[in-house]
């Protein structure tokens, strides 16, 4: 997910820290967060995923003029197509971790950049090969920092899990 501009507001930390129910004051009143060791506002810690909000062709977004499926299985009453993927298998998202380099504060304008990642198999017991991808974002801040490298791995298998 590469995006050229992110830019840091402290409502949009807010309403981030209040949509995972984290009530921890540093992540919206700066009076409170000015008498801690950070002396600041802060995000939470997985506040980089919002970025997606700024990446104009960001996948699990609908596009203006195009069906959507919504979250559930043809939730809009619309049937998918299939995609001819090939193996019959099934996709997920397996792991995300963050290493952070410092912490975001509102002000920041991150830049998310895809760097390449592993790519591995193992052998399944009941749906096959399971090819895992690895894909990494480095954020880095209007200076050129790098203030976090996110890294996700999703997971394909090779045919439906056995019943």
């Amino acid at each position: 997910m590469a995006v050229e501009k992110f830019p840091v507001e402290g409502s949009h930390i807010m309403m981030f820290a209040r949509s995972i129910a984290d009530d921890n004051q540093i992540y919206y009143d700066a009076e409170h967060a000015a008498a801690t060791e950070l002396g600041k506002v802060i995000a939470p810690p997985t506040f980089a995923q919002s970025s997606a909000q700024f990446d104009p062709d960001y996948f699990l977004r609908p596009k203006i003029g195009e069906d959507w499926f919504g979250s559930g299985k043809e939730a809009t009453g619309i049937k998918r197509e299939s995609s001819g993927g090939g193996g019959g298998g099934g996709g997920l998202h397996a792991e995300q971790h963050f290493e952070y380099h410092r912490h975001i504060s509102p002000g920041d304008v991150l830049t998310g950049t895809d760097k390449p990642g592993k790519t591995w198999e193992k052998e399944g017991k009941r749906s096959g090969k399971l090819v895992f991808t690895e894909s990494i974002i480095e954020y880095r801040d209007q200076h050129g920092e790098l203030v976090i490298t996110a890294r996700s791995v999703g997971v394909r298998t090779e045919r439906p899990v056995d019943q």
